[in-house]
């Protein structure tokens, strides 16, 4: 493997991995924080200010933008087939942290959606996951 090339998979790795870690706290501080503010049962924009004022909703909001941000960057040289099987990884991360620090439960089917999912994020990570002309 050419230079050009291997620091395109290096780089397409660790922004894989700033986009499924910025994903997975940005929806746990806001579940998190969603959970403290109680239910929105109206539509109320004050009751929305008031949300985005608990500081754990602030910051799941802020990580968010900032997934959104690596997420374009990381969609600008690689494969949409690719990112997002692979950062679907993510959706069996915030799986196990709502079961383990939430104490969410976990039925048989989300089990099996969740190791099926596994099984398609190891398979689309095998693959390059960047186009040709991306590494010149």
């Amino acid at each position: 493997m050419n230079l050009p090339a291997a620091h395109l998979r290096l780089k397409t790795r660790f922004f894989t991995t700033l986009v499924v870690l910025s994903s997975l706290c940005g929806d746990f501080s806001l579940s998190c924080g969603m959970r403290r503010v109680g239910p929105l049962l109206t539509l109320s924009p004050l009751a929305y200010l008031r949300a985005v004022l608990n500081p754990l909703v602030a910051l799941g909001i802020s990580l968010l933008i900032l997934w959104l941000f690596l997420h374009m960057a990381l969609l600008s040289w690689a494969d949409l087939s690719y990112v997002l099987p692979v950062t679907s990884i993510g959706y069996v991360l915030a799986a196990l942290a709502g079961r383990l620090f939430l104490h969410e439960t976990i039925s048989a089917g989300r089990w099996t959606g969740i190791a099926l999912i596994t099984a398609g994020v190891v398979l689309v990570a095998r693959t390059g996951g960047h186009r040709p002309e991306a590494a010149r």
